[in-house]
């Protein structure tokens, strides 16, 4: 399998996104790993009109784990990569990574679990080959981080 590619975006902290203390507020990071993802399926051609109506599939999260390395700050910008870390049959992991533009110093790390459900009735379904096949070239394996 070639080497996997990190999609990644910039977002600045803003002022919704902190504390009193002007440190960005935990949950915030679950938005910015919300953007990364959603543009990572843009790149790949499976924005989510299209991924919800031609493939009738939603894609909960079932879990979630993050771990804060450092302090983000009010302004700082930040670059949050995603790739898929692994495939099941009916479930998919995605890790994220968060840095400060130009730094190579972990901010934060973070990884969901998304599964395949039916549009009508919830029930977990196998991931479409569309979807495999279109995240391949920012699908890795976990063994191979």
């Amino acid at each position: 399998m070639p080497a996997h590619k990190k999609f990644t975006i910039e977002e600045r902290v803003r002022w919704g996104d902190v504390d009193a203390a002007r440190i960005i507020f935990y949950g915030a990071y679950i938005h910015f790993f919300e953007y990364a993802e959603t543009e990572l399926f843009r790149e790949v051609g499976l924005h989510y009109g299209v991924m919800f109506d031609e493939l009738k599939i939603w894609l909960p999260r079932v879990h979630l784990e993050c771990d804060f390395h450092r302090a983000a700050r009010l302004d700082d910008i930040l670059e949050v990569s995603v790739w898929v870390a692994r495939f099941g049959n009916k479930s998919m992991k995605l890790n994220f990574e968060v840095r400060r533009k130009g730094e190579d110093e972990l901010v934060a790390t973070a990884h969901f679990v998304l599964a395949a459900v039916n549009q009508m009735t919830f029930e977990t379904v196998p991931i479409p080959a569309e979807l495999r096949e279109k995240l391949a070239p920012y699908t890795t394996s976990e063994d191979s981080k």
